[in-house]
């Protein structure tokens, strides 16, 4: 099922993504909503250019990209460009979508969702805890308003290695006892960041994505060593672990990324369906904490927590042969099947 019919749905005149015809080499692409998409290595005169690159010059090839967008709209080259410009554009249908960009670092939120954590707790309570769901679900809500108003988002680092196409094949790996599904918004850095303050981190956004952040639930905490803590290595970072994509829509065009809906379906029936209006902690202020610790390059991922609704929630975990297809308001949709591996 590799290599679906991909779709240019999303909000605003463009994005950008990465993209491949049959046995040829990738290349960074302007994708508009008529489905038409633009290689721009060859409208920057660039053979070596990557989102990643594009990124690391954001302020400056923004304008850019919006005016050859407006011309592959309209047809014509009025604004900036050429006619070998015009002569580039083809169709989506037919071509390969990888993950948008490679970055070079992958910041990840845990319990960043109120619901989410609050069903994770209850669920995860002690065999002799005395409390009623009813109790502990409401003592876990008190504490959890607590923390978004009184302390520190909870981020972590996952691998680049981990990331996958957005329509990709996910392989289970033999070891995984309780793979699960975690769907969620991805914020991709344009501008350098380092302790800056919650006020100007939206600043240093050049865009979203969606992120599925696979997660055997079995590995998160150690058995060996339960003082240690968690064991994000084993638990997030399988090879394909992080479908990521299809595109990376620019910020100017994501009216509230605060308000977006989270949707994922498993085998078509809706799993995850939440506003990221219930994170605990925003996206500026999530950005602006990464920051204060590591320096934030162009192309880096922030993922920003994923809503209630996963496998352990619903007692079902992934297996061979499951389909997910993943949705966030005005970004696009993903789809990827699971497959078990195999020895």
């Amino acid at each position: 099922m590799k290599h679906r019919t991909p779709s240019a749905s999303f909000s605003g005149p463009f994005a950008l993504g990465t993209l491949s015809a049959p046995d040829q080499a990738s290349f960074p692409a302007l994708v508009i909503p008529e489905g038409r998409v633009l290689d721009l290595r060859t409208a920057f005169h660039d053979p070596a250019l990557t989102t990643r690159r594009l990124l690391e010059r954001w302020d400056e090839v923004l304008p850019r990209l919006e005016a050859l967008a407006a011309d592959g709209t309209v047809g014509t080259t009025a604004a900036v460009g050429t006619a070998e410009t015009a002569d580039a554009w083809r169709p989506l249908d037919g071509l390969r979508v990888h993950a948008p960009v490679e970055p070079r670092q992958v910041f990840q939120s845990g319990a960043n969702y109120r619901q989410h954590v609050i069903d994770l707790e209850v669920a995860h309570r002690a065999p002799d805890d005395p409390r009623t769901p009813e109790v502990a679900r409401a003592e876990i809500a008190e504490i959890m308003d607590r923390r978004a108003a009184e302390d520190l988002p909870y981020v972590f680092l996952g691998l680049p290695s981990a990331i996958t196409g957005p329509y990709d094949d996910v392989v289970l790996p033999s070891w995984a006892e309780q793979p699960d599904w975690e769907l969620e918004l991805a914020v991709v850095i344009g501008r350098p960041a380092y302790r800056v303050p919650a006020s100007r981190a939206l600043a240093h956004i050049a865009g979203y994505t969606i992120a599925n952040d696979l997660t055997d639930r079995a590995t998160v905490f150690r058995r060996d060593m339960k003082a240690i803590g968690t064991d994000w290595l084993r638990s997030k970072n399988a090879p394909g672990f992080t479908p990521l994509g299809p595109w990376i829509v620019p910020a100017a065009s994501v009216a509230d990324p605060g308000d977006l809906r989270v949707t994922l379906k498993l085998n078509g029936e809706t799993m995850q369906d939440e506003s990221t209006e219930d994170m605990l902690f925003g996206i500026a202020r999530l950005v602006s904490y990464a920051s204060q610790a590591s320096r934030l390059l162009p192309g880096d991922l922030v993922l920003t927590g994923s809503p209630a609704g996963n496998g352990m929630h619903w007692g079902r975990l992934l297996r061979d042969g499951d389909v997910m297809d993943g949705s966030i308001t005005g970004l696009g949709a993903q789809r990827t099947r699971c497959i078990a591996e195999t020895a």
